[in-house]
């Protein structure tokens, strides 16, 4: 079952403050900020794009934007048969490749790549994958979206903000001009390399839930203008904070902080029945209980409404994580109550640490990153007006918090009672492990003229090699949002260049010349699986949209049922890089039993992983991974001392 890897996309993409453009008139929720003209000129338009003046400035783009491309049958076959080729013995390879060889040359296979090319000629459809691809692996998927498809970032400390009133006040504040930047179509579209993205994903960010139906979810967006308003989930209970003041004015960071401490107030240390937790069930079982909620009251859909109506929900908890693997799980999982999973989430703890949830089904990592950057450059540098300081009367006008109650029936108390007792028995069942390792980080790599996604990558396969003595199967995500409503592929990032590297390293009669030599040809594969999966040229997309050609009553090709199609993407390692100076940590789950979930980010100075999984000895792999970064970095400085040394 795929489930969330296969999702988050994951080339490191950075905003820093400069690359942040606020720029265009934009019209407000309830303020105007003024902003300088983004109209284009023409040297700022990509050759081959076309811009769409009517489609504001955030899709001016999207029309001309590239279809996701089919690969050709030979083309796919021929990396499959590449990517399967280290996990297999030579009598294992040889059973595949036959198959894999009858398949390409099958009738059957050039009448599903027809089919699918048909597909991707409608004029109707826009990208031939994306309705597919949305509902296997996220809307039609029915296990609980935390553990299995949410992820999390830890914000990095602000020391100036440590009371956590006064840490939400300024991260909502910070987050409206995006806010306002994004529904008035106005931000930046992102570019990689000078072409534009597909930004269509990023009218999920705010005023949108996920909805429980069977037997595949919906979304939904709301009018941002008629649902100026933020909720916090305090002690369990929800509270509804509108955005302006009764005069129609936006809150200053001052006036959001006497909300929130009003919130807490009123919360009190009484907790109250946990409606939230009912979201980190089963989709079905939320399906049914979110029915019964409704059937129960007036209220409850009411209160339902204005929950997922809301910019985003800020979980207010009273806890005060310290350690990096204490906030992370605090952030990926806290104890399943306090939260509303259906929506992207705004975490602050007692502490004043705070993190963010990402609701992964409408839009992938990139995106919420932007969004989470934009909040932290703008506090750290100063950039948000943040509104008159605080005094004595600050937020005497304003109305209190609106407390969103629940009238719970016998059948509602128990289907809360039960998802609890879901949620702590799957997580219970999880560990966690954070390594922040700090021998060297990106400089070191660019010092060897190395690819540092490609570095880290070698340096999992090497521990896993020293774990397991053999490749794990992985899985690395990347985006291909150059496409229209382009989401991911899969970099297969285990090859016989990685395997006969990782076996020379544990090889102690191997020379670190050779070692050296090996190294880079595994860098330079790597190198060619991510070009191919960017450009829609990958294996696994291709494959699954030639099986989903197949009509009812027609034979599935063998390949489908060859040992090494299952072995091949069993993801063992299932990896995804998003790297932020304003991060602090981020992470996911494991995709399969008997695998890890490794999110990692490359910094100047230090490497992250974040690792977890069904209590697979994961302290065990933390250390194989420190070992392994560590001696990959010594093997290649000898290897160098060693040629310079012959040189003279």
């Amino acid at each position: 079952m795929l489930k969330f890897s296969s999702r988050l996309a994951s080339r490191s993409l950075r905003y820093p403050v400069r690359n942040l453009p606020i720029s265009g008139l934009v019209p407000q929720m309830a303020t105007k900020r003024n902003f300088k003209s983004s109209a284009p000129k023409k040297s700022d338009i990509p050759e081959g794009y076309a811009v769409d003046s009517t489609a504001g400035n955030m899709l001016r783009f999207q029309a001309s934007l590239p279809q996701l491309p089919i690969p050709t049958l030979s083309s796919t076959v021929h990396k499959y048969l590449e990517t399967i080729r280290p996990l297999l013995t030579d009598a294992e390879y040889a059973k595949s490749q036959a198959t894999a060889q009858e398949f390409l040359k099958s009738p059957q296979a050039a009448e599903l790549q027809k089919r699918l090319e048909a597909r991707a000629a409608d004029p109707s459809i826009k990208n031939w994958l994306a309705d597919w691809w949305n509902d296997v692996a996220y809307m039609g998927y029915r296990d609980p979206v935390v553990v299995y498809v949410s992820y999390f970032y830890v914000h990095l400390d602000d020391p100036r903000r440590r009371h956590p009133a006064k840490r939400a006040a300024s991260l909502i504040k910070a987050m409206l001009p995006f806010r306002d930047l994004t529904e008035s179509k106005q931000l930046e579209p992102e570019k990689v390399r000078g072409m534009p993205l597909c930004m269509n994903s990023y009218k999920w960010l705010f005023h949108a839930s996920r909805y429980p139906t069977k037997p595949s979810d919906t979304a939904k967006k709301f009018d941002p203008k008629a649902h100026n308003h933020v909720v916090f989930v305090r002690k369990n209970k929800f509270y509804e904070v509108s955005l302006t003041t009764p005069e129609g004015h936006e809150l200053s960071e001052a006036e959001l902080e006497v909300q929130v401490e009003r919130v807490i107030k009123i919360a009190g240390e009484e907790k109250g029945a946990p409606v939230g937790a009912l979201t980190a069930e089963n989709r079905d079982i939320w399906t049914d209980a979110r029915s019964a909620l409704i059937a129960g009251s007036p209220v409850n859909q009411q209160s339902l409404e204005r929950i997922e109506s809301s910019a985003i929900v800020v979980c207010l908890d009273d806890t005060t994580p310290v350690l990096r693997e204490d906030i992370s799980w605090a952030c990926w999982v806290g104890d399943g109550r306090n939260r509303f999973y259906d929506k992207h989430q705004l975490l602050v703890f007692d502490n004043g640490r705070s993190g963010f949830i990402g609701e992964h089904s409408c839009l992938d990592g990139t995106p919420t990153l932007r969004l989470n950057e934009f909040i932290l450059a703008y506090l750290a540098h100063n950039k948000v007006d943040l509104g008159a300081p605080r005094s004595s009367s600050t937020g005497a006008n304003l109305p209190q918090p609106t407390e969103l109650k629940f009238e719970l029936d016998a059948t509602c108390k128990k289907y809360i009672d039960e998802a609890c007792h879901h949620f702590d028995e799957l997580v219970g069942q999880h560990d966690m492990e954070v390594l922040h390792y700090e021998g060297y980080g990106k400089n070191l790599m660019k010092k060897f003229k190395a690819s540092p996604d490609a570095w880290a990558q070698l340096v999992k396969q090497l521990a896993f090699h020293k774990m397991f003595n053999r490749p794990g199967v992985t899985y690395e995500s990347c985006q291909t949002r150059k496409f229209q409503q382009g989401r991911t592929e899969v970099i297969r990032s285990v090859s016989s260049e990685s395997k006969e590297w990782a076996e020379a390293m544990l090889n102690p009669e191997e020379s670190d010349e050779c070692r050296a030599v090996l190294f880079r040809r595994a860098v330079a594969r790597h190198l060619q699986y991510a070009a191919w999966a960017a450009d829609g040229q990958g294996v696994d997309r291709h494959l699954f949209g030639l099986k989903k050609m197949v009509r009812d009553g027609e034979s599935v090709p063998a390949i489908y049922s060859d040992p090494a199609f299952s072995k091949s993407n069993h993801w063992e390692l299932s990896t995804s890089q998003l790297s932020s100076k304003y991060l602090d940590g981020w992470g996911y789950g494991e995709v399969v039993t008997d695998g890890y979930g490794l999110s990692y980010s490359i910094d100047d100075h230090y490497i992250r992983w974040t690792i977890t999984s069904l209590k697979r000895n994961t302290a065990e792999l933390k250390h194989y991974l420190a070992e392994a970064a560590t001696e990959t970095r010594f093997m290649m400085e000898r290897a160098a001392a060693a040629e310079q040394k012959a040189k003279l």
